[in-house]
């Protein structure tokens, strides 16, 4: 097995703020890593050392066998799509791909068969001549990771990926992150959206609080979370009325998916008539009631202790 990453004992102190500590992890080849924890966990931080963009306190960060911070090979293993884009408003997309390949040292004529290639393979051929800053938010997203692959690294760092696009914009970020990684490509996902985590990564850590407190697949993360039954209930109206009154009965555990969607864990037959009675009290017709397998969402709760909400807040990004 050849490891793409390969953290040990990593810690970043500002002055007297712990940010990471003391985490240690390693990365496949070729797999997707999502690193998921609220806003404030650390995540962001792991990147910029990661990356070389910033030293650590201690500990030691490998990039197929070389060290990120004494070997300057390593930095051109990689390519870096920050959350905010690191792009040009006033040069076109193919300006925008030569000047990163030049940045990156690629050869002028490799440089322009690569971003013609890129192009196609974002479905930006027709906004080869538009200016960035002209540019919808998804494409701009996409035109970011093409900027990222234009040297052909063997490692990929997302940060937020598909942060504050659309449904479409993000489906389609989606397929192309799993087609670079049926390719070959290592990717380092981060992301506040648990769905898009379970839908691509191959093996997740979640940190909090500077701390790395589990990893696994989803698989074995959702397998966490079995142990305790779940209900989902769809109602008439307004859901979140609910979370209060539900979360007082001893055992479940509400979180709102939707405004007439609520999911109970640990939501029991047992404990049925008793959510029924709650429901009844706050005026709410039950539409219909089912028992639903534990998601990742459920897992994080679980684990964390945490409400999934941490995850849900928006960020920007151009």
């Amino acid at each position: 097995m050849t490891l793409a990453i390969k953290v040990s004992g990593l810690v970043k102190h500002y002055e007297s703020l712990v940010a990471v500590n003391n985490i240690s992890f390693d990365v496949k080849e070729g797999e997707i890593f999502g690193f998921l924890g609220p806003n404030g966990a650390g995540k962001t931080t792991t990147i910029r050392m990661l990356t070389g963009l910033s030293r650590p306190t201690a500990g030691t960060i490998e990039l197929l066998g070389l060290n990120i911070n004494s070997d300057v090979k390593a930095k051109k293993l990689i390519g870096v799509v920050p959350e905010a884009s690191n792009l040009y408003d006033d040069l076109t997309a193919l300006e925008n791909l030569f000047f990163m390949g030049k940045l990156y040292g690629v050869p002028k004529k490799e440089r322009c068969k690569r971003a013609e290639a890129l192009l196609e393979l974002f479905r930006l051929q027709e906004k080869r001549n538009q200016l960035f800053g002209t540019l919808s938010r998804g494409m701009k997203r996409a035109l970011t990771i093409a900027a990222a692959l234009i040297h052909n690294p063997k490692i990929l760092f997302l940060d937020e990926p598909t942060v504050g696009l659309d449904v479409m914009a993000a489906r389609s970020l989606r397929k192309v992150i799993q087609e670079l990684s049926y390719q070959g490509m290592t990717i380092f996902l981060t992301t506040h959206y648990l769905e898009e985590a379970d839908m691509l990564c191959d093996r997740i850590a979640i940190i909090v609080k500077g701390e790395i407190i589990t990893t696994g697949n989803p698989e074995d993360l959702k397998e966490m979370a079995t142990k305790e039954q779940a209900m989902e209930f769809t109602v008439s109206n307004d859901a979140s009325k609910l979370i209060e009154p539900l979360a007082a009965l001893t055992g479940s555990r509400p979180i709102l998916i939707n405004s007439n969607t609520l999911r109970c864990i640990g939501a029991t037959n047992d404990l049925l008539a008793h959510i029924c009675k709650v429901v009844q009290e706050a005026g709410v017709k039950v539409i219909h009631i089912n028992t639903v397998r534990p998601t990742l969402e459920d897992a994080f709760v679980r684990i964390t202790g945490l409400s999934p909400t941490v995850m849900s807040a928006e960020k920007g990004g151009k």
